[in-house]
């Protein structure tokens, strides 16, 4: 049943997806050269990964707003470790967006001069973990875990892309002095979406009018983004990792507890135990439930 090792690619105790990841990037990591005004989305797997680039995205090029441009944000903001279309990073021209799902010890050391930024998105555990569920399944070359159960015990194990979601938000959270960071929620995204676009841009330095914050936020609605080829992965999920059916959708619901479908309540109560104990003191705040205030 095991043939996690097939699919997992293990270094410096952290696990990539074994035939995607570019381990000369990931090998000469410390030493790329870091803008000062490079932005990096940091997310651990299914977290609102692909949410976040097209909101960056939609802050940053204004081709990509009002969809003159035909880039897929997959190439606006390229994923740093995985870099699917092989670009050649040194000749992107400023400000440069890359999304990473690397623990905090894996990045550039550049970060660390805290004038490049990083975005923070984390997203409750157990929505984390019925998503992944759903895309190792679908995606082909991830393993099929058959059950949810199994599912479970492998991502609480670590035996997954991203390794242990535990070690990965805490890992960034207690070394955020050395980064310049802001940490957001997925669920206060989904919440309040103009809020965190103003938050963000704030972040950013960005100062957009009313007008383009209207068409940032409506264009980056989980409706909006589905039907958007050059915003969502379906095409190139499908074309370029292999689907086991094509039922699937690369972004499925994008709700807030999701997980209440997924999990009975001796899985739930399991889950609550060792969330309890490795989040013990952990300030940010997590929410499980979309009527949660």
């Amino acid at each position: 049943m095991d043939n996690t090792e097939e699919y997992l690619f293990e270094f410096k105790g952290y696990n990539f997806e074994r035939s995607l990841v570019k381990m000369h990037i990931v090998g000469s990591a410390d030493d790329f050269e870091i803008r000062d005004d490079d932005v990096f989305i940091v997310t651990y797997p299914k977290s609102g990964t692909i949410w976040t680039q097209q909101i960056l995205s939609l802050i940053y090029f204004e081709g990509h707003r009002n969809r003159t441009e035909d880039i897929k944000t997959i190439d606006r903001a390229p994923f740093f470790e995985y870099n699917n279309h092989n670009l050649d990073f040194t000749k992107i021209p400023s400000p440069r967006l890359f999304s990473s799902h690397l623990p905090y010890y894996l990045v550039p050391k550049g970060l660390k001069n805290k004038k490049a930024k990083i975005l923070y998105i984390y997203r409750n555990p157990k929505d984390v973990l019925v998503s992944f569920f759903h895309y190792s399944n679908w995606v082909a070359i991830l393993k099929n875990s058959e059950t949810f159960e199994n599912y479970i015990k492998m991502f609480l194990d670590g035996q997954v892309v991203g390794s242990r979601w535990f070690d990965h938000i805490k890992g960034w959270y207690e070394h955020r002095h050395d980064f310049n960071i802001l940490f957001m929620s997925y669920e206060d995204m989904k919440k309040d979406l103009r809020s965190a676009v103003l938050k963000i841009c704030r972040f950013l330095e960005k100062e957009l009018n009313e007008e383009v914050v209207d068409t940032v936020v409506k264009e980056a609605t989980f409706q909006n983004m589905k039907t958007n080829p050059q915003a969502n992965y379906n095409d190139i999920v499908k074309q370029e990792m292999g689907v086991r059916n094509n039922e699937g959708n690369f972004l499925r619901k994008g709700t807030i507890g999701d997980w209440k479908h997924h999990f009975t309540v001796e899985q739930n109560e399991r889950f609550e135990k060792i969330f309890q104990r490795e989040m013990k003191d952990f300030p940010l705040k997590f929410i499980w439930d979309i009527n949660e205030e």
